[in-house]
């Protein structure tokens, strides 16, 4: 190929980093990828690197002002075109600076592979496309937790595009043929933001020819989700009607899901209703406490009412005794007020604490109606999602035939939503833990700084923190994403082997979090478009800019040709 410039030798060349003036007529623009080769006393070179900076100047001319002297052919100059490379490998490892003069060429076909180390891969990853329209990959090793696992994504919201790229993943993971054992892995997926994942499955009607021609040159089908199921929390509270999804949009194949109240008590979920615990060491301690008696309260029950033996003064409703004299909680609200009872007895008023000593746990008055209190303000955002009215049905990726599961939260009051993030976690990693399912599981949720914030203590954020450092042993990835990554738990950032940054805010940008990449890369961070990101990945020693197609999947309700709304069957249930 020919070359496009010579190695400068006016500046300094080191192993790691040149310049090159580009030979006139050519071009080299940034992200360009270029190899040079030197001879030193018989032992031959070869330098790949990375156009990091490019800039033009007029030499010749001494002051500003002499631009216009120069527009007028008054003042004779030359124009300097010149590039900055950073090396990204050397061929032998010889840490010998190129010679000035030695040609550079455009790195394609194996160059390019060397360059970047695609050649090293074994398994490859379409990850977008690069500057010059090639295909860009990341080693799946480093992402299926074989070396390495995890993603994390941070940008502006509504302009970073993390959502579509977190989804762009998956898609390349389930399609390209690449991870071998696709059929079998599974992804949970948390709908944070209105109800856009609800049409995964549909074809999007806006899909132009380039944007197919950008998924056959990635050598991906540009079609939707193929195994898809959606689940909803339930629109009515427990006495009002049948239990059915509360949804915005689609309607058709959305499943509701809620606990009912002997797994709530046997699985031990309480503690995600309270996502400060660190605030008080007691109130901590009594949580966990409670939450042991409740599972033994449980232990032997089916549900899904929970029956209590020791509550005589228990709601009044039809049915709430059986012939033991026991009592059915058969609400939330029930649960609360046995536990009132069972903590601060009937005078709960009182100074000192009348309750039962079994669950008191030597615990102050104080603590013990601050717990009651949270308790019962948590009631109204959980009593649909907590019920003894129905069997529960959580959703469950692992026992979903399906390989992505949509679990829509964003109609939820935030402490519901923390409670469902929770509580699905929990399951999935205990049950990864005891070997109860082999294939991958992929989980996808953003607005981590909500779920894992850097301070603080509760244990929505352990699990994240277990999953993040044990996950991928266990075939566990999280798919993480969040506006800053400077308010998210540093260990489950630093755990991702793989960051993306879309979009960011100026002043975000210059924190610690970012120092991984270049200062030319946070600066161009600050007006990347939509549909570009940086991608940095351990096997590649500089980020790399690429640009991902436009969904083939519909993410809002213009982009689907059919109705999914079935408004006929949602008048009649009176939605």
């Amino acid at each position: 190929m020919k070359p496009v410039g010579v190695v400068l030798g006016r500046r300094e060349a080191t192993p790691l980093e040149f310049w090159v003036a580009v030979e006139e007529g050519g071009l080299l623009r940034l992200d360009d990828l270029v190899y040079a080769e030197s001879d030193h006393g018989g032992t031959r070179v070869r330098y790949y690197g990375m156009v990091d900076r490019v800039m033009k100047l007029h030499e010749g001319a001494q002051f500003d002002s002499d631009a216009f002297l120069v527009r007028e052919n008054v003042l004779p100059v030359n124009t300097a075109y010149v590039a900055h490379v950073t090396v990204t490998r050397l061929e032998p490892e010889d840490y010998l600076p190129p010679n000035p003069g030695s040609p550079v060429s455009l790195a394609q076909g194996d160059a390019l592979d060397r360059a970047l180390y695609y050649d090293r891969m074994r398994e490859r990853l379409p990850i977008g496309r690069l500057r010059n329209g090639e295909p860009a990959y990341v080693n799946l090793e480093f992402l299926d937790g074989r070396r390495g696992g995890h993603v994390n994504i941070s940008g502006i919201s509504g302009v970073a595009a993390k959502t579509s790229y977190a989804l762009f993943l998956l898609h390349s993971l389930y399609t390209s043929g690449v991870l071998a054992d696709a059929a079998s892995a599974r992804t949970l997926i948390f709908n944070v933001k209105g109800q856009d994942l609800f049409y995964l499955d549909r074809p999007n009607r806006h899909l132009g020819e380039a944007d197919r021609a950008a998924y056959a040159a990635l050598g991906l089908p540009p079609e939707p989700f193929g195994s898809v199921a959606f689940f909803a929390p339930p629109a009515r509270p427990p006495g009002e009607g049948e239990i059915v999804p509360e949804t915005q949009g689609r309607f058709e194949g959305v499943v509701p899901y809620h606990w009912d109240l002997v797994q709530f008590a046997r699985e031990g979920l309480l503690p995600y209703l309270f996502a400060d615990r660190g605030a008080m060491t007691n109130l901590g301690f009594l949580i966990d406490h409670v939450t042991v008696r409740l599972a033994q309260l449980a232990r032997d029950q089916k549900g899904p009412a929970l029956w209590v033996e020791d509550w005589a003064g228990g709601p009044p409703a039809e049915g709430a005794f059986d012939a033991l004299g026991r009592t059915a909680l058969r609400t939330f609200d029930d649960l609360v007020a046995y536990l009132e009872y069972k903590l601060l007895g009937d005078e709960a008023e009182g100074e000192e604490a009348a309750g039962d000593p079994r669950w008191v746990a030597r615990q102050h008055t104080g603590t013990l109606q601050a717990f009651v209190r949270r308790l019962r303000a948590s009631a109204k955002n959980v009593r649909r999602l907590v019920r003894g009215d129905r069997p529960g049905r959580p959703p469950n990726p692992l026992k979903s035939p399906h390989q992505v599961n949509v679990v829509d939260l964003h109609r939820l009051p935030p402490q519901a939503q923390m409670f469902v993030v929770g509580a699905l976690l929990k399951e999935l990693f205990s049950a990864k833990e005891e070997g109860a399912y082999r294939g991958k599981v992929f989980v996808v949720l953003d607005e981590l700084n909500k779920y894992a914030p850097r301070e603080g203590e509760s244990p929505i954020k352990d699990i994240l923190l277990d999953i993040a450092e044990r996950g991928r042993s266990l075939g566990v990835i999280l798919i993480g994403a969040q506006q800053t990554a400077s308010e998210v738990e540093r260990r489950v950032v630093a755990n991702a082997a793989i960051r993306v940054v879309g979009r960011l805010d100026a002043a975000e940008a210059e924190r610690p979090e970012y120092r991984y990449l270049p200062g030319a890369f946070r600066d161009r961070a600050l007006i990347l478009p939509q549909g570009a990101v940086i991608v940095q990945q351990p096997e590649v020693p500089v980020p790399q800019l690429v640009t991902f197609p436009y969904p083939a999947w519909a993410t809002k309700p213009s982009e689907v040709e059919e109705d999914l709304s079935d408004r006929a069957l949602r008048d009649e249930l009176g939605l």
